[in-house]
């Protein structure tokens, strides 16, 4: 498969910061996240960087997350995964500050983080370097001249496939209907992914290994449902 060109563009819509951060998040982000964070000097935009020189120890598996809110999965797949190298990606100060403090104490050894636009870490990295992708509730950009900024579109598939191993998984979940269609017509459209759903309850029912977040709680008792749209890298 044929590399995209290397760019500096950052595609980063909305605010970066919302609300001050108090003291626990800001000694966090002041401590914790230098430690974490992918260097600069990694978003080389040219296929160039394995996961595994960003980590100090080999794991048995790499996944990633873009856009993780406050971090609860992506901290929830870490306990469950210690043997696994996550890289997380949100460019919300307030996101990342939650998640800092919420892994503060931890070993910390298997994760990385991005602050950053996450479609550059994904050109930096190497083909076949993932074994599987989150996108969970990305922002839906309702409006039609703004649906070209949503996230899954053709030219980050292609950017994903790449990047994914045969057989791993592209996992993305949203409770906006529309946007719910728009992923999984945009992902069922890519010859390199294939939709594992074989009945509506495949995108309907929760799975039973599923990580549910605040967000998602939220959204349940509001009355929204969430569908989970699971693809594989063929």
């Amino acid at each position: 498969m044929t590399h995209s060109e290397p760019t500096d563009k950052r595609r980063l819509y909305g605010r970066r910061l919302g609300r001050p951060l108090n003291t626990e998040r800001q000694e966090a982000m002041d401590h914790l996240y230098p430690r974490l964070e992918v260097p600069q000097s990694a978003l080389t935009q040219k296929a160039d960087i394995s996961p595994a020189s960003l980590f100090d120890t080999d794991k048995t598996a790499y996944w990633m997350e873009i856009g993780f809110g406050n971090g609860e999965h992506v901290a929830a797949m870490m306990q469950q995964n210690p043997d696994y190298g996550y890289l997380a990606a949100e460019p919300y100060i307030n996101g990342m500050a939650a998640f800092m403090r919420e892994i503060r104490a931890w070993d910390n050894q298997n994760v990385r983080v991005l602050m950053d636009d996450a479609i550059m870490l994904v050109k930096s990295l190497t083909d076949d370097a993932l074994d599987g992708l989150y996108v969970l509730n990305p922002d839906p950009w309702p409006k039609s001249k703004h649906h070209k900024r949503r996230i899954i579109n053709p030219d980050n598939l292609n950017d994903f496939a790449r990047v994914l191993k045969s057989g791993a998984k592209l996992i993305m979940a949203t409770d906006v209907d529309d946007l719910a269609e728009w992923m999984a017509t945009q992902a069922a459209n890519h010859p390199d992914f294939e939709w594992t759903a074989t009945q509506a309850d495949d995108w309907r029912v929760t799975p039973s290994d599923w990580i549910k977040t605040r967000y998602e709680q939220k959204g349940e008792k509001a009355g929204r449902k969430q569908s989970y749209l699971i693809f594989e890298r063929t």
